[in-house]
């Protein structure tokens, strides 16, 4: 394995220092480090050094949507927006309710090798939410499962929402809540409000959302155990996890980029890349998840990166599928919505997009601070810099991005799973 020596980079958290990596390792971090025979040396002056970031939520669409998505590409596409860890979320085909299923995109994932893959098993079998699926087995087998999701469905059933929070509690799981009420936004194109009646789209009302949130924070605080919500986009949803928080009750969630930046207005157009699950929201919907995310009642930002195959975009509104892209493009987005705006630092930054995001899918490799010792997994990024977003030039395989034409800050330059390059001058290494 070769050495890499990253001179002058600012340290996120700290100061400008070399970071020496070998062996899968940082081997040290300082000032005028000695370059060992036969490494390499990258230039990182202007640029910050970030812990690997780690998604949460993403959709790699294998087995079964390889048109849309596949590992390897998914992955690649990952390592290009600064990622070293994401989570495969189970809407497969076949869904990923069984240990075979798990531990099969869990293999695919160490193949790539660009990023590392964590599948989220389903919580349901088929995701079908009336019989829970094989959660201990995806527990003890080798894709050591800890994170459970039905996620483009609810859990609606609340006895079987319950059941579930009880069996993983044993082994210390997480579910993670899609929390859409189906029988609120049956039908449902966009946020219900004077925009959609305008429209004549049927309306997808916030207490859709919040209802769920309410109901699943009260259930979790009578059983005991770890409940995460899926892609919060409301006022209301964010001062419920407040509330919640308040009283001490365990509960973590997580935000979209997309969400944090694109409003309910866009759905104007009739261009289905901004048809999303759950819907883009309000002016007003935006400023209370970016507040949620700044004083900590949001844990994270996950991407929902939910790659489409042109024909599934490409066509009426009402025909096509729910979805964005996304892992390219949240460092720049967040970077915009967030750190540009003051209301995050980089510091915090790092927090909400791998420190705790690895802290609540149970991984140890990754979301540490970077430090001698620690595992080499970083990405550099460039915070000056300035790019217009353009599908075409997309690493994934899927080109519906709701970004594309504007100019985002930041470009991830370089980044490392556990001290090998999987991106050089913002390009995925070969």
């Amino acid at each position: 394995m070769t050495a890499f020596l990253i001179t002058g980079a600012k340290i996120v958290g700290g100061e400008v220092a070399d970071i020496l990596l070998d062996n899968g390792e940082i081997v040290a971090i300082g000032n005028n480090l000695d370059k060992p025979e036969g490494a390499e040396t990258i230039d990182a002056r202007g640029l910050i050094a970030l812990p690997g970031l780690v998604d949460l939520h993403t959709h790699l669409r294998e087995p079964g949507r390889e048109d849309a998505e596949t590992v390897l590409t998914g992955t690649r596409a990952a390592a290009v927006g600064g990622f070293t860890a994401v989570f495969a979320m189970a809407n497969t085909d076949p869904v990923a309710d069984t240990a075979g299923v798990v531990e099969q995109v869990w293999r695919l994932g160490r193949e790539a090798g660009y990023a590392d893959v964590f599948p989220i098993g389903a919580v349901t079998v088929g995701r079908q939410g009336t019989q829970l699926a094989e959660l201990g087995a995806m527990a003890d087998s080798a894709a050591r499962v800890r994170v459970f999701s039905d996620d483009g469905d609810c859990v609606w059933d609340a006895a079987l929402m319950r059941r579930a929070l009880e069996y993983v509690k044993a082994f210390g799981g997480t579910i993670a809540q899609h929390a859409q009420e189906p029988r609120l936004t049956k039908g449902a194109q966009m946020n219900e409000g004077a925009l959609s009646g305008v429209l004549g789209l049927t309306g997808w009302p916030s207490v859709a959302e919040e209802s769920i949130i309410a109901r699943d924070i009260l259930l979790n605080a009578h059983v005991g155990s770890k409940l995460h919500i899926c892609h919060l986009s409301t006022k209301g949803s964010v001062e419920i996890v407040r509330a919640a928080k308040k009283r001490g009750l365990e509960v973590t969630a997580e935000v979209t980029p997309h969400h944090l930046l694109l409003t309910e207005d866009l759905a104007a157009s009739y261009n289905p890349v901004y048809k999303v699950n759950p819907p883009l929201r309000t002016k007003a919907d935006v400023e209370a998840v970016r507040e949620g995310l700044a004083d900590g009642t949001i844990d994270i930002v996950a991407t929902d990166h939910a790659p489409h195959p042109v024909e599934d975009k490409d066509c009426e509104w009402s025909a096509a599928a729910f979805g964005m892209t996304g892992l390219e493009t949240a460092l720049s987005v967040v970077q915009h919505a967030m750190v540009d705006t003051k209301l995050l630092t980089w510091a915090d930054l790092a927090d909400r997009m791998s420190y705790r995001p690895a802290a609540i899918g149970q991984i140890s490799d990754h979301g540490q601070p970077l430090e001698a010792g620690a595992a080499a997994n970083l990405t550099l990024v460039d915070p000056a810099a300035q790019r217009t977003v353009v599908p075409a030039e997309s690493t994934s395989l899927s080109r519906n991005t709701p970004f594309e034409g504007m100019n985002l800050p930041g470009r991830v330059v370089a980044t490392f799973l556990r001290g090998t390059p999987t991106v050089l001058d913002g390009k995925p290494v070969k």
